[in-house]
């Protein structure tokens, strides 16, 4: 990845991240930060040297990095995988959904049984603290890297995996961790409500660890208890903690899940606005696609998985254990729209396939097949789940309270194609095509917005002395061909990206 002392990027429009309307005028980074922004930058230029790269960005939009503020890219970024940079993204904000790669407890393998689904990891994964994670992290040469701590992996260290209640000598522990973790550096504090053991959380444990986050003046983002009949619940619940904490609340991924669930989507933004309207500081994110990835195990009942994987893979071995566990199995869309993306063994008959063709085919019911499938594979499965609607996707993604981010998930098979094409699908798709937001709009969703709720420094911006973050790219080029069969290809339309003043994209590719 190329260093260049001094870059002038010319010829372009600026979108600066604000959400203001477009600028005629140039761009000039020296070392890794912007200088000057607007006309007469090549009276710069005698002054610059040999080290000076001109990037002509005629018919192209300059503006700030994009910033995915919903990223399970933990361990990836320490790899220096791409993907996220290709389609312009510059800063990651991961350790979502409770799922962090820190703190390691006494054996470090219960955390990586509990977040391996989730953060695509090896045998070997995990730091003791947020400052060490930090310390790795920042050596990576694709990502600046933003780090909640998550809840479940704080309860892991001081608990086990469990999702029983906690003692007060324990919530105290997981308070003073949590602190530990916030002073060291992490932008704020994760929640994954529908993940054992997150899923045995009360209300009031939540309402202390959030009284932490709002005493540090960080933010406190959740993958709710449900996304699908009982949405309006769980919504009131993190309103609630937000409201008794004092807390800045994010809800993660926001969706109505399912057909049947839609008409609630509305209810729940209203519920949001008048929280906000109140004084509550809530936002929330959503990816612009109809369906979402996870664990095949979400759709068990949370308590089957008490204890980590090996219990749970005990508990569905002994039939009178499996017999209490089906009857609770519940997909939140139709068997047919959950198709399986990756597997440990004999991935070939299950990959691409939904569990409801999978169930015809072995003449038995989709329940009795989650459950053949789970053990089957040690519980290493993944699906796609197609469960949203245009409509409500519409209206998610052009509320004023989003974000927008990719929630992209590894997998060891198909992963979903928003790892691939998030930001280039808004820009094209959504944006060109659709025109659901300006343009401006939409960067500043994914840039500007992003970088204030999680009160990244002098990032998200095209403005003298901020951080040379800078994607450049075609408005009218720009797409993403990636798609569910086949999520792996590489976005067009993104010209060039800097990080820190460096150069790492140059013409579409690596530079």
């Amino acid at each position: 990845m190329n260093r260049f002392s001094s870059v002038i990027l010319t010829g372009g429009t600026i979108v600066d991240g604000t959400g203001t309307s477009p600028t005629s005028g140039e761009v000039v980074i020296q070392d890794d930060r912007i200088v000057h922004v607007g006309d007469a930058a090549s009276s710069f230029a005698p002054r610059m040297g040999a080290g000076t790269k001109v990037i002509d960005c005629k018919g192209c939009i300059i503006a700030p990095g994009f910033i995915d503020a919903h990223s399970h890219s933990d361990l990836q970024v320490l790899e220096n995988r791409t993907e996220k940079l290709l389609q312009g993204v510059t800063t990651e904000v991961v350790g979502n959904c409770g799922f962090s790669t820190y703190p390691l407890p006494d054996d470090p393998q219960v955390l990586r049984d509990f977040a391996n689904g989730i953060l695509f990891g090896n045998d070997i994964w995990g730091w003791n603290s947020a400052s060490d994670y930090l310390a790795s992290a920042s050596k990576s040469e694709v990502a600046t890297v933003a780090s909640l701590v998550g809840h479940g992996s704080l309860r892991i260290k001081v608990a086990g995996n469990t999702s029983r209640e906690l003692t007060i000598r324990e919530l105290d522990t997981m308070s003073g961790l949590l602190d530990d973790a916030l002073q060291e550096g992490a932008v704020g504090f994760s929640s994954g409500l529908m993940y054992a053991p997150g899923s045995g959380a009360s209300p009031q444990e939540l309402i202390t660890l959030c009284s932490v986050v709002a005493r540090r003046g960080r933010v406190y983002t959740t993958h709710m208890r449900n996304y699908s009949d009982t949405l309006l619940e769980a919504v009131d619940e993190q309103i609630s903690i937000a409201e008794a904490s004092g807390c800045r609340l994010q809800i993660s991924h926001l969706q109505a899940a399912g057909p049947e669930n839609w008409s609630l989507q509305r209810h729940a933004l209203a519920a949001i606005e008048q929280a906000s309207a109140r004084g509550v500081d809530v936002a929330f994110d959503a990816y612009p696609w109809l369906a979402g990835c996870t664990v095949l195990t979400q759709v068990l009942p949370q308590t089957a998985l008490e204890g980590g994987i090996s219990q749970l893979l005990a508990r569905i071995a002994d039939p009178v254990q499996r017999e209490l566990i089906r009857p609770w199995i519940k997909a939140e869309a139709q068997w047919i729209d959950v198709v399986i993306t990756s597997a440990a063994k004999d991935s070939a008959s299950l990959v691409g396939r939904s569990i409801q063709e999978i169930a015809d085919e072995r003449g038995s019911d989709p329940g009795s097949v989650v459950l053949d499938i789970i053990l089957e594979q040690q519980g290493d499965v993944n699906i796609v789940e197609h469960a949203q609607s245009m409509e409500n996707l519409h209206a998610l993604l052009t509320h004023p309270l989003a974000m927008v981010i990719t929630d992209g998930v590894y997998t060891s098979g198909r992963s979903h194609p928003r790892l691939y094409g998030t930001f280039p699908l808004l820009l094209g798709e959504i944006v060109r095509e659709r025109k659901w937001l300006s343009l401006e709009e939409a960067v500043h969703k994914v840039t500007g917005k992003p970088a204030a709720a999680f009160h990244l420094k002098n990032r998200g911006r095209i403005a003298e002395g901020y951080v040379a973050d800078v994607t450049v790219f075609n408005p009218r080029t720009i797409h993403t061909d990636a798609s569910y069969d086949t999520p792996a290809v590489t976005p067009e339309g993104i010209k060039s990206v800097l990080r820190n003043g460096r150069v790492v994209v140059d013409s579409g590719a690596i530079a």
